[in-house]
């Protein structure tokens, strides 16, 4: 279910800004970005930097494992 942001199942192989019933902001419908675990890292590392103009409030996960370990989780989400 969509909340303050999209739902995350099934959030890895689908196309930024896709998922039906939630707001996007232009920049992250026109991103041209599929959710793989390396633009999740990217992603996740820089929200604001990897898609300039997104709606994310959120500064990012600097550290390489907790960054990891949340990617690992969202593979789990189908």
């Amino acid at each position: 279910k969509n909340g303050l942001g999209p739902s995350l199942h099934g959030v890895v192989g689908r196309k930024a800004g896709t998922l039906a019933g939630f707001n996007y902001s232009p920049a992250m419908k026109s991103s041209g970005l599929t959710w793989t675990d390396p633009t999740l890292d990217d992603y996740l590392k820089g929200p604001m930097k990897k898609v300039p103009g997104t709606k994310m409030a959120f500064a990012g996960i600097a550290n390489d494992k907790n960054r990891a370990d949340v990617i690992a989780y969202l593979d789990t989400l189908k």
